[in-house]
Order: C-alpha cells, then sequence, then structure tokens
C-alpha cells in the first residue's frame, strides 16, 4: 500500500501534464501589437496542440531575424483549407499576426499567405484577432 499511492499520484502527475503545458493567446500574446512577415519558410512543425512555423524575415536594416509563429491546432487548420504539405522549407509566405508579449521574435500566426496565393486563416478562435467573436 505504501507504494501504491506514490505510483498512483506520479501517474495522475503526468497524465495531466499536457493540459497545464496549453496557454491561451492573451497569457503569450498581445492583440494590440500586429506584426506583418514576409520571409522563408524553414521549417514546419505539425502537432498537437498547435502547429510552429519558423520563418527567416529580414528587418528593416537588412539583418535576418530568425521568427517562430504559432498557428492553430492541426485538425482545425485542415478545416481551413491547410494540409500537411501546405507549406514546406524554402517557400516564401506572408504571415499576419500577433507579437509575443515577451518581445522575442515570436508571433501567433492569425493568417498566411501561401506559395499559390491563397491566403488561410492560421490562428484559433480564441486569439481575439480580427473578425473573433464579438468582435468587428
Amino acid at each position: 500500500m505504501k507504494c501504491t499511492f506514490p505510483i498512483a499520484l506520479a501517474s495522475l502527475v503526468l497524465a495531466a501534464a499536457p493540459a497545464f503545458a496549453h496557454h491561451s493567446f492573451a497569457s503569450e500574446f498581445d492583440d494590440k501589437k500586429p506584426v506583418s512577415l514576409t520571409g522563408t519558410v524553414t521549417k514546419v512543425d505539425w502537432m498537437n496542440p498547435h502547429i510552429w512555423l519558423y520563418v527567416d524575415v529580414k528587418d528593416e536594416s537588412g539583418k535576418m531575424e530568425h521568427w517562430q509563429c504559432e498557428g492553430g491546432a492541426p485538425n482545425g487548420l485542415t478545416r481551413q483549407g491547410w494540409s500537411r504539405s501546405s507549406l514546406k522549407a524554402g517557400d516564401e509566405v506572408i504571415i499576419d499576426g500577433f507579437r509575443a508579449k515577451d518581445a522575442t521574435t515570436t508571433c501567433n500566426a492569425r493568417s498566411v499567405k501561401l506559395p499559390d496565393g491563397r491566403r488561410v486563416f492560421a490562428g484559433s478562435p480564441d486569439d481575439n484577432g480580427p473578425n473573433a467573436k464579438g468582435k468587428q
């Protein structure tokens, strides 16, 4: 019995860990700091709970910045017209989104203009961006 309780407790904590890893838009991103990025995709991580796009972008002075942009959940993005193969390293994209509150080169992608010219929604319904529930 002495051994069973710690094992059960550890199992419960480990099972709940993914729920704690998920965050709300407002906790990490600032909807008052929009950003528009034009750059080259270096990597795409298509995984739950959010996809991540890694993009090289030149700043105003010509210096290369390495951005990481969080998108919505793969299932939701698939319903918006995305697929796992929509983007690949080397593709030129335009990403509109919102900067991270910590001022790093991190953003929440709201929309992405794909190499074929289509503009697709990339965020989540809770990101408080343009046209979100309750916003006009």
